[in-house]
């Protein structure tokens, strides 16, 4: 339920312009998750979501959280040791395996790197495909998501 809801809260975060715990409460309450405010609020401070300031003076959530010495997110790296099973190259393809029902939150946290070879990504249930631009970025990628699992 939990990676669910964080899910969600990411994909939200990312679709609209969340401004306050209020906002993002009333947007998983419409998507049929009843939380309260202290969850929202463990759950910002869980998937490291910062304030930023926009343009028009006003303020939106957003992916947070320092990378790490490896180039990682803390919150990548965490998601990844829980969730993932197998990183497979082929060709300019990765293959990531995950557990049942958690590929969309992997995908999602990969996605919020902004990896520059990383050219699009598909999340199944269980699987995700990650497209890249040769076969060298694919097999630098996939050691460093084993790195991760490693750990």
């Amino acid at each position: 339920m939990k990676s669910n809801r964080h899910k969600k809260i990411l994909e939200l975060i990312k679709e609209h312009e969340v401004e306050t715990q209020d906002d993002l409460q009333k947007l998983l309450t419409d998507c049929g998750f009843a939380v309260t405010q202290a969850t929202v609020s463990r759950d910002i401070k869980e998937l490291k979501l910062l304030k930023v300031a926009l343009p028009n003076g006003h303020y939106k959530y957003t992916v947070g959280g320092k990378e790490s010495e490896s180039g990682w997110s803390p919150r990548f790296m965490a998601i990844c040791a829980e969730a993932v099973l197998s990183v497979e190259p082929t060709l300019n393809l990765l293959v990531i395996k995950c557990l049942a029902g958690t590929a969309n939150a992997v995908c999602a946290a990969l996605d919020s790197m902004g990896l520059p070879d990383v050219l699009g990504t598909i999340a199944g249930d269980d699987t995700i495909f990650v497209a890249l631009r040769s076969t060298d970025s694919t097999s630098t990628l996939a050691e460093k998501l084993r790195s991760i699992l490693k750990k």
